[in-house]
C-alpha cells in the first residue's frame, strides 16, 4: 500500500472522528437544552389531552397526530429560523424574550390556580378576554386549530429557553441543535399524549380479553386510574409553569442588575442543602423551585386582572381600528 493511500485513509479516520465528535456534541448541547424545558414540556403533555375530549376513540390518535404534525412545522418553519435570526443580529433580545415567555408561563399557572379555587370568578375572567377567532368546518378543526395555536406559544417558550443554553459559535451548529431539540421535544411531548388518551381504552381492552386475573385486574386499575392520574399531570404542569415561570424572571432580571431575587434564591437552596446532607441535592433544588414558584405564582397573579383589564380591552380596540377582511 502507498504511502499516498496510508496518509488520505488517516486523513479519512481523522475527519470521521472529528464529524462524531461534532455529533456528540451536538447532540450532549441539544440533551441539555432539553432538560432547560422540562417545565414547558409537563405543561405541554398535561394540556393537549383535553383536546379529544368528546371524540371517538378511532378520532384521538389522528387528532393528536394533527396537533404533532402542527408542532413540527411551528417550531421548525417559523420558530427556528425566527431563533437563529435572533441570535445572529439581535442577541441582546433573547433574554427579554425569554422573560416574557417566562411572564406567560407566571400568568398562565396562576390562572390555573385561580380557576381551581374561584371557579365562578375565573369564568367571569376568561368572558372578558377576547375569543379566538377559529375559520374551521368542523368541531374537531377547531380543536386541532386552537390546539396548534396553544402549542405554538408554548414552543416558542421552549426554542428561546433552548437556544439560551446553546453554546455553539456557528450558526449551522445552533441550527442543527435547535432542530434536533425541537424534533425530539415534539417526539416526546406527543407520544407521551398519544399513550395517555388511549391508556383507558387499553386497559378496557385488557380487562375484557386479558389472559390471566392479573393482566385483567390490571386493565382495571388503568380504566379506574387515569382520570386521577390526569389530574395529578394538570397539578404537576401547573407547578411546573409557575416555578419554571419565576426562575426565568429572577435569572432575566440579574441582565439588568436586579440580582437580590436569584441571590436569595441561590443562599436558601444553600441553606437547605446544608440542613439536610442525606438528600443535599434534592433539597436544594426543592427550594430554589419554591421560592421560584411562589414568586411566579405571586407575579401571574397580579397579572389576571392587568391581562382582564388592560391588554384585552386594548386589543379588541385596536383589532376596531384594524380594516375589515373582505
Amino acid at each position: 500500500m502507498s504511502v499516498g493511500l496510508i496518509a488520505l485513509l488517516d486523513d479519512v479516520a481523522g475527519l470521521v472522528k472529528l464529524g462524531a465528535a461534532s455529533l456528540d456534541d451536538i447532540a450532549g448541547q441539544a440533551l441539555k437544552a432539553g432538560t432547560k424545558t422540562a417545565g414547558a414540556l409537563i405543561d405541554d403533555a398535561a394540556v393537549t389531552p383535553r383536546y379529544v375530549d368528546g371524540f371517538s376513540a378511532d378520532r384521538e390518535l389522528p387528532i393528536v397526530g394533527a396537533i404533532a404534525w402542527g408542532s413540527i412545522k411551528n417550531k421548525l418553519v417559523v420558530l427556528l429560523p425566527a431563533a437563529l435570526v435572533l441570535s445572529t443580529f439581535l442577541p441582546g433580545a433573547i433574554t427579554p424574550l425569554l422573560m416574557i415567555g417566562g411572564a406567560y408561563l407566571c400568568y398562565e399557572g396562576a390562572e390555573k390556580v385561580f380557576h381551581a379555587l374561584a371557579p365562578e370568578g375565573a369564568k367571569s375572567h376568561e368572558a372578558s378576554l377576547e375569543p379566538v377567532a377559529l375559520n374551521a368546518e368542523t368541531l374537531e378543526d377547531q380543536k386541532i386549530a386552537g390546539a396548534i395555536q396553544t402549542d405554538f406559544i408554548l414552543s416558542a417558550e421552549i426554542m428561546t429557553i433552548a437556544l439560551s443554553a446553546i453554546h455553539a459559535p456557528d450558526l449551522v451548529t445552533r441550527a442543527l441543535i435547535l432542530a434536533l431539540v425541537g424534533v425530539g421535544i415534539t417526539v416526546a411531548v406527543y407520544g407521551s399524549v398519544a399513550l395517555i388518551v388511549k391508556a383507558d381504552d387499553f386497559g378496557l381492552w385488557l380487562a375484557r380479553h386479558g389472559r390471566t386475573g392479573w393482566g385483567r385486574a390490571f386493565g382495571r386499575t388503568l380504566v379506574t386510574g387515569m382520570p386521577g392520574f390526569m389530574q395529578v399531570l394538570t397539578v404537576v404542569g401547573t407547578a411546573a409553569m409557575i416555578w419554571v415561570g419565576g426562575g426565568i424572571l429572577s435569572h432575566g432580571l440579574v441582565s439588568f442588575g436586579i440580582a437580590a431575587p436569584e441571590h436569595l434564591v441561590e443562599a436558601a437552596s444553600e441553606w437547605a442543602a446544608h440542613a439536610a446532607p442525606a438528600i443535599g441535592d434534592f433539597a436544594g433544588w426543592a427550594m430554589m423551585a419554591l421560592i421560584d414558584g411562589i414568586g411566579g405564582l405571586l407575579f401571574g397573579a397580579l397579572l389576571i386582572p392587568l391581562a382582564g383589564y388592560v391588554i384585552a380591552p386594548a386589543w379588541k380596540a385596536i383589532k376596531r381600528l384594524l380594516p375589515k377582511r373582505g
